[in-house]
């Protein structure tokens, strides 16, 4: 109880004077797709979206996550519309730029844009751009988002190479697919470092930030952090979510903090 109300006074999204979250390098963003998917599968607004994002940043969240799909299966672009009033922290839209999301993105104009290769049957991401072999269909992709003053981050697969074309096409950040690195992690947690060391460290030697997402939860991601404590930003959901079943949103993402800050 005496953590969770340190956090709760350090987290004041409101007053924005939290010495705690200003020595925190790397921020949380808490994708909420799995709230839609859940509201989606009854009708009606039971979880309201909107009331959970805000709820998350007033326990500490940093960021918001959503990832809207053609089909709207989760997140509906009217969702987008609605966060964009209330999401005092940092809104970051995941996507592929076919034309209706760069649209939908202008319009918004969030903190960040998350590029990502998704087919639009896909269930989830499951891989990064080859930034080299798309390099004239990004580059004036980012240039557009940039213009509008959107930070543009580009899912990549843990290469360095594919880290070293983002940079050339104008990317402000690289966001890791850590799903691989998940799944080995339980394993061989050193391997699965190592998989990903190239990487990020040619991220940092390029001056590109550093996001990481996929599959990272409780049991991986202080490992991550602590490998690579210049990660500027992970986005998580799924497991959240998972977690917050059994432990309820508020603790599961104290949770989260305490992990990420116990690594610094």
């Amino acid at each position: 109880m005496i953590f969770a109300a340190k956090v709760q006074n350090n987290f004041d999204i409101s007053k924005k004077k939290s010495n705690f979250a200003a020595e925190m390098i790397t921020r949380l963003s808490v994708n909420i797709n799995k709230v839609a998917t859940l509201r989606n599968a009854r009708g009606g607004n039971l979880p309201d979206v909107v009331r959970f994002a805000r709820d998350c940043e007033a326990f500490g969240a940093q960021g918001i996550t959503v990832h809207p799909r053609p089909d709207e299966r989760h997140i509906r672009r009217s969702d987008v519309y609605a966060l964009r009033k209330v999401v005092a922290t940092e809104f970051n839209i995941e996507g592929n730029p076919r034309e209706p999301f760069m649209q939908l993105v202008l319009d918004v104009k969030p903190t960040q844009v998350t590029l990502v290769p998704d087919a639009e049957d896909q269930i989830t991401s499951n891989h990064g751009w080859d930034t080299r072999a798309h390099e004239d269909y990004l580059r004036p992709i980012i240039a557009r988002f940039r213009e509008a003053g959107i930070r543009v981050s580009v899912f990549v697969d843990p290469d360095p190479v594919m880290v070293e074309y983002a940079a050339q096409v104008g990317a402000d950040r690289v966001e890791l697919y850590t799903g691989p690195y998940a799944e080995l992690y339980d394993r061989d947690p050193e391997v699965a470092l190592a998989m990903y060391r190239p990487a990020a460290e040619r991220a940092r030697e390029l001056g590109l930030g550093l996001n990481a997402g996929h599959d990272l939860n409780l049991r991986n991601l202080g490992a991550f952090i602590h490998a690579f404590p210049w990660t500027a930003e992970v986005s998580i959901g799924h497991a959240i979510i998972s977690d917050a079943l059994y432990m309820g949103i508020q603790k599961t993402i104290h949770e989260y903090l305490r992990t990420i800050i116990n690594q610094k």
